[in-house]
């Protein structure tokens, strides 16, 4: 069965909209993630370990089709999808590749 890698491509701040909209003027990328940090899944249920639990939600849906065999047309290699979370402020991007227990992918 296949597993999902998912990697933290970036974080990002939108400092026009936090400056108009957060409570929190100072507001700073999001802390649960970094730059490069690799995660997996081997079952489309099963969150990994500190994994932000709204993150897990937004990208949810896109992990259970690339685990079932989906494909995305406008993305170049088969088996991988760029994502984000949904945090309008401060968005996180994230790479998901199909990938086989050895970590070697899976088209």
């Amino acid at each position: 069965m296949a597993r999902i890698k998912i990697t933290v491509l970036k974080r990002t701040l939108m400092q026009d909209l936090v400056g108009e909209y957060s409570k929190d003027p100072d507001l700073q990328l999001c802390e649960t993630f970094r730059e490069g940090q690799v995660f997996y899944t081997d079952r489309v249920s099963r969150m990994p370990e500190g994994f932000c639990g709204f993150a897990w939600a937004d990208i949810h849906k896109d992990i259970v089709a690339l685990v079932t065999g989906g494909n995305f047309g406008w993305i170049k290699n088969k088996g991988k999808q760029i994502t984000c979370c949904t945090d309008g402020l401060r968005p996180v991007f994230f790479l998901l590749e199909r990938v086989d227990e050895h970590g070697d992918p899976i088209e």
